[in-house]
């Protein structure tokens, strides 16, 4: 269902956001985001004289390479188009997340290292999609790699779904795990 009808109104801002998540021949990963700001109106800029209508005011992209269990190995980050000059100088502090384990915590981490003026607003923004489009990129595979574990009887028992609980599709009592991961269901029969 679509939102419903607005009333009369002028476009001013877009922001588009891309993610993608990529599986490397190294047995890494990289999930990349692209963000891009552009105006309906131009912009007089004493940097970049005038940025014209559609032209990007914010262009960042970032790329965080991690393995299997989500450690962090390369972080790149790169300013295309800022309206600042001194705005691409930042990038480099990005690379502090290397060695940080996306996942419980993963905001507050980013903000601790790359937050306020360690960081760019944007690129930091950019960075906290990214761990959800990491699980998503490489869940397959992590299922696959985590399936059911051995316990010390030598028996396998199966492993609790990291999915649980985050959200109202995914409550223990919900139908969606009922049918889909009945071991954890927690409402009535």
């Amino acid at each position: 269902m679509p939102l419903s009808k607005p009333v009369a109104r002028a476009a001013m801002h877009t922001r588009t956001i891309k993610y993608q998540g990529y599986q490397r021949e190294d047995g890494l990963w990289d999930i990349e985001g692209h963000l891009i700001d552009t105006k309906s109106y131009p912009i007089s800029n004493k940097w970049r004289t005038t940025i014209a209508v559609g032209e990007p005011l914010h262009e960042m992209l970032v790329r965080i390479t991690v393995d299997e269990k989500m450690e962090i190995h390369d972080v790149e980050a790169v300013t295309e188009n800022s309206p600042f000059a001194i705005c691409p100088e930042i990038t480099p502090n990005y690379k502090a997340l290397v060695g940080i384990v996306m996942g419980r915590g993963w905001r507050q981490k980013v903000r601790q290292k790359v937050g306020g003026v360690a960081g760019c607003t944007h690129i930091t923004e950019l960075l906290f999609p990214m761990a959800t489009v990491a699980f998503q990129s490489m869940s397959p595979f992590r299922k696959r790699m985590e399936g059911r574990q051995n316990t010390e009887e030598g028996t396998e028992e199966k492993k609790r779904p990291v999915v649980l609980n985050t959200c109202h599709a995914w409550a223990t009592d919900s139908e969606v795990v009922k049918e889909h991961e009945p071991d954890f269901y927690t409402g009535a029969e």
